[in-house]
């Protein structure tokens, strides 16, 4: 039986050794440095995979962007790197209807939440686009970057924004969008219904009336299904 043991001791030592998988202790390290939020902002599941990431070269510490840039300094320090060229990325909402210019169809009496009104004919207001005002963005924001003001529409704090997309998650409307904090530019409404119509659901509604592409420089806007759509690609390049 003693011999039996030492057999599969000797064996399973074997097996140890063959099976064993290095892992850079700088993983460990930079994993530390981390905020801890899992949040996924940086594209990666949470902080440990961002940490791999970082130390494999695949990722730049700035990529994190719930870490304070002293934070990221630190890590680009400590692994010998630079911190990377990577743009602060905030949430911006796709509507500015609020209460005082958007028209109500329906006085919605349930559960306090955008999803659970959706459910209910697409929720109470005229724009079957427009932001239902309850606040599940807000909630679910763990950086308190999203409040509701007084006419019931979600507030971004770009300082406190950190790009983790629960936002976008959460919302039953898929009005918001991820973008560089530079890129002051986009469109406030998703409206698809086109010139009296979008006009008597929102007073600020998009009725696809071309102004803003005749007033635009050439190609930077234009008009698709009933809404102004901007290209980016040549917005990096013009002077707005």
């Amino acid at each position: 039986m003693i011999a039996l043991g030492s057999v599969l001791a000797v064996i399973l030592a074997i097996a140890n050794k063959k099976l064993f998988v290095y892992e850079d202790p700088r993983i460990e390290e930079v994993d530390d440095m981390l905020p801890q939020a899992q949040c996924g902002a940086c594209g990666t599941p949470g902080c440990r995979p961002f940490a791999e990431a970082v130390v494999d070269g695949t990722k730049n510490p700035s990529a994190c962007t719930v870490n304070s840039p002293e934070g990221n300094a630190e890590i680009a320090a400590y692994l010998g790197v630079g911190m990377g060229d990577h743009e602060k990325v905030v949430a911006r909402l796709a509507c500015a209807g609020g209460s005082h210019v958007a028209y109500t169809r329906a006085k919605y009496e349930g559960l306090k939440s955008c999803q659970a009104a959706s459910v209910v004919s697409g929720g109470g207001k005229g724009c079957s686009w427009g932001c239902l005002g309850l606040g599940d963005c807000a909630d679910v924001c763990d950086f308190d970057a999203i409040y509701m003001d007084e006419h019931g529409l979600p507030i971004v704090i770009e300082d406190k924004c950190t790009a983790c997309n629960d936002c976008i998650v959460v919302c039953p409307k898929d009005l918001f969008t991820l973008m560089p904090v530079s890129q002051k530019l986009y469109v406030a409404c998703k409206s698809l219904d086109e010139g009296d119509a979008a006009q008597q659901e929102c007073e600020v509604a998009c009725t696809a009336c071309e102004k803003c592409v005749v007033d635009a420089p050439t190609g930077l806007i234009e008009i698709k299904n009933n809404l102004a759509v901007i290209d980016y690609e040549k917005y990096q390049d013009i002077d707005v």
